[in-house]
C-alpha cells in the first residue's frame, strides 16, 4: 500500500476515533449518563492525541505510539473511574459492560496506531 494513502488512513482512523468517542460520550455518556462528571476523563484520551501528534510532529513511529497510549488512556479510564468513586453510576451497562464498551472505543485508535506502523516500515525499507 503506498506510503501518503496508509498516513491518511492512519490519520483518519484516529479521527474517526476521536469524533466517535466525542459523539457517544455526548449524546448519552459512557458512564452512566451524559451528566456523569466522570465523563470528563476521556477528554484526556483526546488530549494524549492532540498533544502527542504536535510532540512528535506526526512522524508516524512516533504517532504509532501516541495512538498506543490514546487507546491505553482510554482503557484506563473506568479504572480510574471505579479508585475515585465506587458510588459512580455505571448505567444499565454496569461496570463490566463499560469496560467491554471501552475496548470497543480503543479499537480505532489500535488500529490507527497499526497503520502508523505500517507507514513506518515502508519508511525503513525504503531508506
Amino acid at each position: 500500500m503506498h506510503k501518503k494513502k496508509t498516513m491518511r488512513m492512519a490519520i483518519g482512523a484516529a479521527l474517526f476515533g476521536i469524533l466517535l468517542l466525542l459523539w457517544v460520550n455526548g449524546a448519552v455518556g459512557i458512564i452512566g449518563n451524559e451528566d456523569n462528571p466522570m465523563n470528563l476523563m476521556y477528554l484526556g484520551v483526546i488530549a494524549v492525541i492532540i498533544i502527542g501528534s504536535v510532540v512528535t510532529w506526526m512522524r508516524p513511529r512516533r504517532m504509532m505510539w501516541v495512538m498506543y497510549m490514546a487507546a491505553f488512556a482510554q482503557v484506563l479510564v473506568p479504572a480510574i473511574a471505579l479508585l475515585i468513586s465506587k458510588e459512580v453510576s455505571w448505567g444499565s451497562a454496569g461496570v463490566k459492560g463499560v469496560f467491554v464498551f471501552n475496548a470497543f472505543f480503543a479499537l480505532p485508535f489500535i488500529a490507527s496506531a497499526l497503520l502508523f506502523h505500517r507507514v513506518n516500515i515502508a519508511d525503513v525499507m525504503r531508506g
